[in-house]
């Protein structure tokens, strides 16, 4: 089970950091945040996988930083120098082989 945390309001130019917390270990599994805006599909912000190698969509590199802590069973998304279009519910995941896990989102808006 996982469970988002950390979202809330922000002006631009701001960060954040969203935490997920998992039930049980997650050291063998892929980590990834994903995301979803209004009316739009759902996006892979970023992963991470067991080895801690990582991935970014285009749109967040170079502002947003994901971690894990497998003996504290978190992962997190740095985020910075945020942007309205940020705004969205975000969702962390672990993934391994074709079986996903999905947790409760937490909204994050970039406003002013």
């Amino acid at each position: 089970q996982l469970q988002a945390f950390g979202g809330g309001l922000v002006q631009p130019g701001g960060s954040l950091r969203l935490s997920c917390t998992a039930s049980g270990t997650i050291g063998i599994y892929t980590m990834g945040w994903y995301r979803q805006a209004p009316g739009k599909p759902r996006e892979l912000v970023a992963s991470i996988t067991r080895y801690s190698a990582t991935t970014y969509a285009d749109s967040v590199k170079g502002r947003f930083t994901i971690s894990r802590d497998n003996y504290k069973y978190m992962v997190y998304l740095q985020m910075n120098s945020l942007k309205p279009e940020d705004t969205a519910v975000y969702s962390c995941v672990a993934v391994l082989g074709r079986s996903e896990y999905w947790g409760q989102g937490t909204l994050v808006t970039v406003s002013s």
